[in-house]
């Protein structure tokens, strides 16, 4: 069993924005594998998918690892089998990169997973959403431009064929196709 969980934040105030890219990425994958309506289990929205789960937490951002944890431990899914999908500000808009560990960085709702989780052994894929021209908070939460908006389809296209990746081959061969996919193609 494999997990995927995009991080974000509930509400339509939230749709959207930069910061529930992950929410976004999620979405679209249930959508173009006709998932249809999600159960609600383990502080979250949650579709089952052949022997994977598609996650977004509904406990807002900062507590993600609750959602998470939960999920995890239920079905005692092995760490390098989760995938964190989330924004990036170190990113320009619409670059993706795959990891397989490392620390949060200060992104709070990839704190509150780790924390959840106990370890920093946990793959993420990071979207860039760039930064901020003025307020972070206001920009993160601030709903993505036109421009942005144009460019999301694009940028989720890549999210899938990045997940799909990482759910068909090891995480160094994902991490190559992914990174050097998007430095030689960038988006926007």
């Amino acid at each position: 069993m494999k997990l995927i969980a995009g991080l974000g934040n509930p509400g339509t105030e939230y749709a959207y924005t930069r910061h529930n890219m992950g929410w976004l990425s999620v979405d679209f994958i249930a959508a173009n594998n006709n998932l249809g309506r999600p159960s609600h289990d383990f502080h979250g929205e949650l579709w089952k998918w052949n022997n994977v789960l598609l996650l977004k937490p509904l406990t807002f951002m900062n507590a993600s690892g609750l959602s998470v944890g939960e999920t995890v431990n239920y079905y005692r899914i092995e760490l390098e089998d989760v995938l964190i999908i989330y924004d990036d500000m170190a990113l320009p808009f619409g670059r993706l990169r795959l990891r397989a560990q490392g620390s949060a960085g200060g992104h709070n709702g990839l704190i509150s997973v780790l924390g959840a989780l106990g370890d920093l052994h946990v793959p993420r894929l990071r979207i860039g959403i760039g930064k901020p021209p003025g307020s972070m908070i206001n920009y993160v939460l601030g709903h993505l431009s036109g421009d942005e908006r144009e460019g999301l389809p694009e940028i989720l296209n890549r999210v899938e064929a990045a997940v799909d990746s990482w759910l068909n081959t090891d995480i160094q061969k994902a991490m190559s196709y992914v990174n050097k996919n998007n430095d030689e193609n960038p988006s926007v």
